[in-house]
């Protein structure tokens, strides 16, 4: 290069400001030959952080299966995954993370995050029918948090509603290790032939190429770098890397993107997410084995005078690149001024592989796509890893050290307002859940949250799970019953699951024990994700989350967010976890054990924070799924609810609550009550059956290989426990649906 841009070249130190490595610097060098302009070196700075490049990850995400026998798409090779779902159709699903956003600006930063997740879906030529999202906060009764959950809750509310998409199910965890560092995950699905999918990448020499949508502007800039580093006391100071988000701009795009993907105009087209037209210029161009020409004047800005780095590096929300059959040009542009978004020809695609950008005709940065991508030359690392000591100190907790409450009524009464227990009725209450009259779980609530798929006999389950503190105490066995977990939830619902997507919420990897917590939980998910035949449809990593408190680096529980799509093959089939008449026997499928390790009973009643993951068998959880199969399509039971937070007892009530019923049950004399009734060991479901259907319940149930007894039944309002009475279900329904609402106001 021989413009005034060389006059401006970048040193070491500002690489290792954008978060590159001495090392990585020198690396680029070779690569260019020369060393980088600024505009060039802040392009390798995004496109190598970690957010993009994954290069801390990537060697043990190659790891997980990607092959099953709905599978479309393979994780990696598009902007989400995609599955078959019978009859034309596909699903295409993805989760990502905004945390760090949302940490700074929480409306904003959760707002651009349903914005970007649900784009990832339209640009594929899909439209969302779905949302859920998985938040994780500090302790509740600190301010911040309660500004946290506030901001992002109404972020996630306004947008989606606004949007038009129903957010139908989700998950919200407190825990202190969240105070500075909240974590919000944002997962769509949506439907289209799948003949009709839009590829991510460039082709046909000559080809023009277009950003649509919102004009750019500074928000957003370093947004990729600013996710790939922990967040600190001056992290404030990065606010202008929090994008700003407008869901009425998002419908627009929305009906333009399905509208141009039915003409045979397009390519390929990218959404502009982290690392705006630098990440989607490049990513496209390595997969199409092209470069581009992009001239960065031409892009529709918001601000006057805007800089080359600035307009390549920007997150503006609401925008495209699409790649154009040249001669197509005409239909583009009147479908979105039929939509009044920006249109603009700001590229063409090249012959080789670089990708190149000029300001008023200068050239300003020179770049070979294939060195800046995932796959291709972005570094990948290995880091070391070694068992931090808590993990065997962990292991040595005894229960035996713990004593048995005397009044279990008041532990009862504990958990049920706890706000990892109680209902999240006011944080639901700000979304949207039935516009679009899809929503199949609304007055008849399920364990996964169920899709109406019009015009078929077929709906869709979907669930986000991970019960982060059992990852923390084993991060191979934790993530193996997230995976678990999530598959008994669709299996509840009466469907088959079929395919996850991952979030993967870590600390720093530099940190050799957070690496060791990172390769564990994906050794759990491969295993698990095996077992169940869900391949990983691709999905987002999220390192450096954590909090610099008194120069001590505080990492997050290590939460790898399984998100979960299943197929119910029948509607008839669709389970509720409501029980629906009295007289119904109650039964527990799986095994009672004497453990109350990592629960929210030991952990919040007892104050013991120290203890193990409780046992766990795959094979068991298994068989047990595939038990509960047989028994729901068989038609032999009135409902189907998993067991976890908060064990058998809050599992009934939750099951007791929804038609304001009782239960009576009888504890097992070969464990501990409080195990029995509170403990959260995996691989156990309560099932009510009515009496007419109990033989041949019993019969199914006898030809399998898996435990089961009977607990007792439906009662008309009480709850009894070994004949002693712990009160009626509308107290318990009272504080069961006010708690978080008290504690946030």
């Amino acid at each position: 290069m021989t413009t005034q841009a060389t006059l401006n070249l970048a040193t070491v130190d500002q690489a290792v400001e954008m978060g590159l490595l001495p090392e990585e610097f020198d690396k680029i060098k070779q690569i260019l030959n020369r060393t980088p302009n600024f505009c060039e070196l802040s392009v390798f700075g995004v496109m190598w952080s970690e957010h993009c490049s994954y290069k801390n990850s990537i060697v043990w995400l190659k790891k997980l299966p990607k092959e099953g026998p709905h599978m479309l798409v393979e994780a990696g090779e598009e902007n989400a995954g995609l599955v078959d779902i019978g009859d034309g159709l596909a699903c295409c699903f993805k989760i990502e993370s905004h945390n760090h956003p949302s940490a700074l600006e929480p409306y904003q930063g959760a707002a651009t995050g349903v914005g970007g997740i649900n784009r990832d879906i339209f640009t594929m030529g899909a439209r969302p029918i779905a949302q859920l999202n998985s938040l994780r906060f500090g302790q509740l009764d600190l301010d911040r948090t309660k500004w946290l959950i506030k901001g992002v809750s109404k972020g996630i509310g306004d947008y989606g509603n606004a949007f038009g998409i129903p957010i139908v199910g989700g998950e919200v965890f407190f825990d202190e290790c969240y105070n500075t560092n909240p974590l919000v995950n944002a997962f769509s699905a949506g439907i289209m032939n799948k003949e009709d999918m839009i590829s991510a990448t460039s082709s046909g020499i000559g080809n023009p190429v277009f950003i649509v949508g919102s004009r750019t502007g500074k928000d957003g800039i370093h947004g990729a770098s600013f996710a790939s580093k922990d967040l600190t006391e001056d992290s404030a100071d990065d606010l202008p890397a929090v994008q700003v988000g407008d869901p009425f701009q998002e419908k627009l795009l929305l009906e333009a993107t399905l509208e141009l993907s039915k003409t045979d105009a397009i390519v390929g087209m990218q959404d502009m997410g982290a690392a705006g037209i630098t990440c989607s210029s490049n990513e496209m161009s390595a997969a199409g084995g092209h470069g581009m020409d992009i001239w960065l004047d031409k892009v529709p800005t918001r601000q006057r005078d805007m800089k080359d780095w600035e307009i390549l590096l920007s997150e503006s929300q609401e925008r495209m690149l699409v790649v154009v059959h040249k001669g197509k040009e005409k239909i583009v542009k009147q479908i979105f001024d039929k939509w009044d978004l920006s249109c603009e020809e700001i590229g063409v695609v090249t012959e080789g592989n670089r990708v190149k950008y000029f300001m008023h005709s200068e050239l300003v940065a020179d770049v070979p796509c294939e060195d800046l991508v995932l796959g291709g030359g972005a570094p990948v690392y290995e880091r070391e890893w070694s068992e931090p000591e808590y993990y065997e100190r962990y292991k040595n907790f005894n229960i035996d050290d713990i004593p048995i409450p005397k009044d279990l009524v008041k532990v009862a009464k504990f958990l049920t307002a706890h706000e990892n227990i109680s209902s999240k009725k006011w944080v639901y209450d700000q979304y949207d859940s039935m516009v679009g009259t899809i929503n199949m779980s609304t007055n008849n609530p399920t364990d996964a949250a169920v899709v109406n798929l019009k015009g078929s006999n077929k709906a869709l389950a979907m669930t986000v799970d991970c019960n982060a503190r059992m990852v923390h105490a084993d991060p191979e066995e934790g993530c193996a019953m997230a995976v678990a977990e999530a598959a008994r939830n669709i299996v509840c619902s009466g469907g088959i699951p079929s395919a996850i997507t991952n979030c993967l919420n870590f600390g720093n990897p530099y940190n050799p024990e957070v690496y060791w917590q990172f390769v564990g939980a994906i050794k759990g998910m491969k295993k698990s994700c095996e077992k169940f035949n869900t391949p990983v449809t691709g999905g987002n990593v999220s390192f450096y989350n954590q909090s610099l408190v008194h120069n001590n680096e505080i990492p997050v529980f290590p939460t790898p967010t399984i998100g979960m799509l299943g197929i119910i093959e029948d509607k008839n089939n669709i389970t509720s976890l409501a029980f629906k008449g009295k007289s119904d026997l109650i039964y527990l499928l799986g095994e009672e054990q004497n453990d109350i390790s990592s629960s929210e009973y030991l952990a919040s009643f007892h104050s013991v924070k120290e203890s193990s993951a409780p046992l766990f068998d795959l094979d068991i959880e298994y068989d047990l799924q595939q038990t509960l199969i047989k028994l729901i399509r068989s038609g032999v039971v009135e409902s189907a609810h998993d067991i976890s937070n908060g064990g058998l007892f809050i599992s009934l009530l939750e099951s007791a609550m929804v038609n304001d019923l009782g239960f009576d049950i009888t504890t097992s004399s070969e464990c501990r009550v409080d195990a029995f009734l509170f403990g959260e060991s995996p691989s156990r479901v309560i099932v009510s059956v009515r009496e007419v259907k109990e033989d041949r319940f019993l019969d199914i149930l006898r030809s399998s290989n898996i435990k089961f007894s009977l607990l007792g039944h439906v009662s008309k309002g009480e709850i009894r426990v070994d004949d002693h009475s712990f009160g009626y279900v509308e107290e318990y329904s009272k504080i069961y649906s006010d708690s978080l609402a008290n504690k946030i106001e």
